[in-house]
């Protein structure tokens, strides 16, 4: 039987490449939501499209309510903007929060009043665990997220749904409104696996947290990131011998 998986942000980056692992790799009725028509409707994946602004709270539930009884929930619509903390302003912290935050708990929401059971994916990043400059309403947003995921995941497991969060690392994708120069993507790519993340590579991460294969994991925050935040990787192996031996330390 297939199921009936809803995409947020589905028209790019890592939304589109998660639309495209259901629709490759299992029978499957998709519905692809985002904010950018013209780009979602050249989205090589079928399925239904929805253009809708998440940042409307009314949008949220009425996605998930039109698009009929779903079996996965997988919001990974959010937006980036670069700002150092001494800048920002409420303005970009309510958009940040809006689209990050209340977006994925108001679709949650939408979700567990259907009556059924699923599962629910929500995208996090890296950086809900260590900011970086210029970073600073988007890293607490993810940060917030995966806290949200958390309580849904404790409410929701006696409805038979399941709430997890998937934490890529840096994945180079095809964002327009957020571009990446080639330095900043060599500096924020070092792993201890030697390779940036590809979409795919988060695409079968969700898809996975989706099966039947999971069917006992909720609350958790998937990092899949090629071991970037296991620890320092970066520093050196050895330390000078008065540290080693203990003197000095």
């Amino acid at each position: 039987m297939s199921r009936h998986v809803l995409v947020t942000g589905a028209a790019s980056g890592l939304g589109r490449a998660i639309a495209a692992e259901f629709a490759d790799n299992e029978e499957v009725a998709l519905t692809l939501v985002d904010v950018d028509g013209a780009k979602l409707a050249e989205t090589p994946v079928e399925g239904e499209r929805v253009v809708a602004d998440l940042t409307s709270a009314a949008a949220c539930t009425s996605v998930v309510q039109q698009a009929g009884p779903l079996d996965v929930l997988v919001n990974a619509a959010g937006i980036y903007p670069s700002v150092d903390m001494a800048d920002v302003d409420a303005e970009i912290w309510d958009r940040v929060f809006d689209l990050n935050v209340r977006a994925p708990a108001l679709t949650t929401a939408a979700f567990a009043r259907q009556g059924r059971s699923g599962a629910i994916i929500n995208i996090s990043s890296g950086a809900a665990l260590r900011a970086r400059p210029g970073g600073g309403p988007y890293a607490s947003s993810k940060a917030a997220l995966e806290m949200a995921t958390r309580a849904a995941a404790l409410e929701l497991g006696e409805r038979g749904i399941r709430v997890n969060a998937v934490s890529p690392g840096f994945v180079a994708v095809d964002s327009d409104c957020n571009p990446v120069a080639d330095d900043y993507a060599a500096a924020v790519s070092v792993n201890p696996l030697g390779r940036p993340g590809a979409p795919a590579d988060i695409a079968r991460a969700v898809r996975w947290l989706a099966s039947e294969n999971a069917s006992w994991i909720t609350g958790e925050v998937l990092r899949v990131d090629g071991g970037s935040s296991a620890g320092a990787f970066h520093l050196p192996r050895l330390w000078p011998n008065a540290v080693r031996e203990g003197r000095g330390a």
